[in-house]
């Protein structure tokens, strides 16, 4: 029997105790690698609520071996004390989680690092010291020139080291590896590793509920300054001066959601055409895509939203703004592309989308999301990935 190749993902995000969603992507991107391989995660969380400690869980799930680490930031230290108390908490929580780690599973034989940098230096240093090469995927916008938020003359030298020094660099989109380029940062072995969806529960539905009026839905973590969802309210607004026959369903909650709440008020978007439902989760939110006949997003910047590769999934057409990773993926035969920013054009492509979704190939849709999103397509991207590690390419 062949043996797997035991890979540690290194995690800047992932679900834990007080955020159940946070690096979902992540998660099940370490879920598809078991695949084709032994996969451990190590996850170190600033727990807001405990003073000077540490605390490790351990668990098994979905075939992966997890480790969360919860470190304590409280303190009465000035801000500047405090910064460097809670670098240092981070440091020790790392060298606690991965002595447990290699105790109990093992050495790794590659260290995949999810986000930059604080991780990717760890892993430079586990690479010099011990011998095991990693691999890096970047899901953060930060380095699109909209944001600028890749800032600071140190973490952009020590990132120039992290990221030559990779065995490969993989990013959701094309427009992400070549943001990070603009930057520098470069690598031999740059490749696209696409978000995952697990397409069996994320599907058609064919009992789909009919009606006149047409459901469009938003999913989004309600931050607006990259989200732009005061821009789809007022679009919303000026949509229901010209007609009724729609319902649209914002899902999510977040920073700004009480603020778009007052928003939709102040605009007096009626509850028969505008919905809020919260935070939704497996089977509701994979109901809510299902009932839905196209979906939306306006964003400022972006990079790939796992949204979308999920509303696909189900078969939905989407109206998206022309930003970030969006147009790789965003074509005529599944959607509208329209500016950042453009309400008319983005209120022109709902009222297109109303009278029209029904003329987009469902499950066209879906069996391309399948061949791109789906586990067994992304796990061969793993496969790949890790090649470039182990010397070998798949």
């Amino acid at each position: 029997m062949k043996t797997l190749p035991k890979v540690l993902f290194l995690a800047r995000w992932y679900p834990d105790r007080y955020d159940p969603m946070t690096g979902l992507f992540i998660k099940r991107h370490a879920e598809v690698a078991t695949r084709i391989a032994d996969v451990a995660v190590l996850y170190l969380r600033a727990a807001p609520d405990k003073s000077y400690s540490f605390q490790i869980e351990h668990s098994i799930e979905n075939e992966v071996v997890t480790t969360l680490v919860y470190y304590g930031t409280k303190n009465p230290l000035p801000s500047f004390l405090s910064k460097l108390l809670s670098g240092f908490m981070f440091v020790v929580s790392f060298a606690k989680g991965y002595k447990f780690i290699s105790e109990s599973w093992g050495k790794p034989d590659v260290i995949h690092v999810n986000v930059l940098t604080r991780l990717g230096v760890f892993a430079l240093w586990i690479r010099i010291f011990r011998n095991i090469p990693y691999v890096i995927t970047e899901h953060w916008s930060r380095y699109l020139p909209i944001t600028g938020t890749y800032q600071g003359i140190f973490r952009k030298f020590i990132t120039k080291i992290v990221v030559h020094k990779a065995s490969a660099v993989s990013t959701v989109s094309q427009n992400l590896s070549a943001a990070m380029q603009s930057h520098g940062l470069t690598n031999k072995n740059y490749m696209v590793l696409p978000n995952v969806v697990d397409t069996v529960a994320y599907s058609i539905d064919n009992q789909k509920t009919n009606s006149n009026v047409k459901r469009f839905i938003h999913i989004s973590c309600f931050e607006d300054r990259s989200k732009n969802i005061s821009g789809i309210l007022r679009a919303l607004s000026k949509l229901s001066q010209i007609r009724q026959d729609f319902e649209c369903i914002m899902v999510g909650e977040g920073m700004d959601l009480d603020k778009m709440k007052s928003l939709a008020q102040d605009l007096q978007l009626k509850e028969n055409i505008l919905k809020f439902t919260g935070l939704l989760e497996n089977e509701n939110l994979i109901r809510e895509y299902q009932q839905a006949d196209f979906m939306v997003m306006f964003s400022n910047y972006e990079n790939m939203p796992v949204v979308i590769s999920e509303g696909f999934s189900c078969g939905l057409p989407i109206i998206a703004t022309s930003v970030g990773g969006i147009p790789e993926y965003v074509k005529p035969e599944n959607g509208i592309l329209v500016a950042a920013r453009d309400e008319s054009a983005f209120l022109e492509a709902i009222c297109y989308m109303l009278d029209h979704s029904v003329d987009f190939d469902k499950n066209k849709i879906r069996q391309q999301a399948v061949e791109t999103f789906g586990k067994q397509a992304v796990a061969e991207k793993l496969e790949r990935l890790y090649g470039f590690a182990l010397n070998r390419k798949s």
